[in-house]
């Protein structure tokens, strides 16, 4: 248990530039604590106890604005950075050295009791407010951007990026997008 404490405070540390130490990882990193809650609560979901589970990660939300359903599976060294808004549902799985920002979402599309969320392989970022829904599957290394909606597979080493809005200059007719290059009418 403690092992596995240790490396996500230095997962953090790596991916997060303004994390100046341990002991802050360990006591202001509410992420972590939603992640390290996660790991007591998934215990009791797989012992049976769904309700005991279910409080917990209620208490959970509570504290650290980070929703993860108990029966989510995530894997080693998981981390979710400014993670205000973060939601988990209960057939998600996250493989091992995933990073999720703030108002990311793994959510069903079905009410049936079946595998309904997204499973993300090893080492994917997944920017600030993204929404993956379904049964989808993110392969190892991808990268989905801020803001995308992705409701189909990913190939592992993608990179999925929500659309730029165009920016109109002025009076001017023409519009460039958000990157300054031309838009396309």
């Amino acid at each position: 248990m403690f092992r596995g404490i240790r490396e996500d405070i230095a997962a953090m540390r790596e991916r997060d530039p303004a994390a100046r130490s341990g002991i802050e990882v360990l006591l202001c990193y509410p992420g972590l604590h939603a992640v390290w809650l996660h790991r007591a609560g998934h215990r009791l979901w797989r012992w049976g106890l769904k309700l005991p589970a279910r409080v917990l990660a209620h208490v959970a939300r509570w504290a650290t604005g980070v929703e993860i359903h108990p029966g989510a599976r995530l894997g080693r060294r998981v981390t979710i950075d400014h993670g205000m808004g973060v939601v988990i549902g209960e057939t998600a799985e996250i493989g091992n050295d995933v990073h999720l920002y703030s108002g990311v979402v793994l959510g069903g599309v079905s009410r049936r009791p079946v595998k309904r969320h997204p499973t993300v392989e090893d080492g994917v970022v997944i920017g600030a407010g993204a929404i993956l829904l379904g049964p989808i599957r993110v392969g190892k290394g991808a990268r989905i951007g801020a803001g995308a909606v992705v409701r189909t597979d990913v190939p592992p080493g993608a990179t999925v990026l929500a659309p730029s809005p165009s920016i109109t200059l002025g009076d001017e007719v023409n519009s460039r997008t958000a990157s300054g290059t031309p838009a396309r009418s």
